[in-house]
């Protein structure tokens, strides 16, 4: 049974998350507080995936995203975040969280953005029948799903992963936002282009020398992105 931690301070909304993950099979992990949740994620390394609301009474949700990835910690990570605040959702993906959920959801919604988040976070076969696919300075392993640049290791999130893997998978080939969207989040996502945008951003922070000059994920306007190398 796959661990959720769910950090979210309203006793209400916490009960809510994981009443239905329960129903779907799910073992939540709860906290209500943000070191609370660090806490729990020391105690229980096995928790796969965590739902992080953005207001809390004493470190926010993006500082626990930013603590989750800073350890190295591959782990899914959702935001919980307020309709209204349409900054959350970049500042969450900047931060490294994969997913973002705007209050009010519905327990449908929730259950297939967190399905839908393991399933593009677990290895298949065809990664396993593979190993390694090498560009320019760049070796990224399959394998254990990992990226080294001149032979130097690159801390990626699980997004970061595949997106690289897309890339590297089709240099040269201009790719949509919509289908880099398909591509990595699925068909099934229903979140905004944005995010894929915001995504790539973040990743050329840590595969360019100067992101704001990009010399190998380049972008094609009015369309989408490259590979370039």
């Amino acid at each position: 049974m796959k661990k959720i931690l769910v950090l979210e301070d309203e006793a209400n909304i916490r009960s809510f998350v994981v009443i239905n993950l329960r129903r779907s099979g799910f073992e939540p992990i709860e906290a209500e507080t943000g070191e609370m949740a660090l806490e729990k994620l020391r105690v229980n390394p096995d928790i796969c995936l965590a739902l992080l609301d953005v207001m809390l009474p004493d470190i926010d949700g993006f500082e626990v995203c930013r603590r989750i990835r800073a350890t190295g910690s591959k782990m899914g990570i959702i935001m919980l975040t307020a309709k209204s605040q349409e900054i959350d959702k970049v500042t969450g993906l900047m931060t490294g969280a994969d997913d973002y959920v705007t209050k009010p959801f519905s327990p449908a919604e929730l259950t297939a953005r967190v399905d839908a988040l393991i399933r593009r976070l677990g290895v298949d076969e065809d990664e396993r029948s593979s190993t390694e696919l090498s560009s320019g300075p760049f070796l990224l392993n399959t394998r254990n799903r990992t990226l080294e640049k001149d032979g130097q290791r690159l801390k990626l999130t699980q997004i970061e992963y595949l997106l690289m893997k897309l890339f590297m998978e089709n240099p040269g080939k201009a790719m949509s936002r919509e289908d880099i969207l398909a591509a990595v989040w699925g068909n099934d996502f229903k979140g905004e282009l944005k995010t894929v945008d915001v995504n790539i951003r973040r990743l050329r922070i840590k595969i360019e020398s100067d992101p704001t000059e990009p010399e190998y994920l380049t972008t094609v306007w009015g369309y989408g992105y490259k590979w370039g190398y």
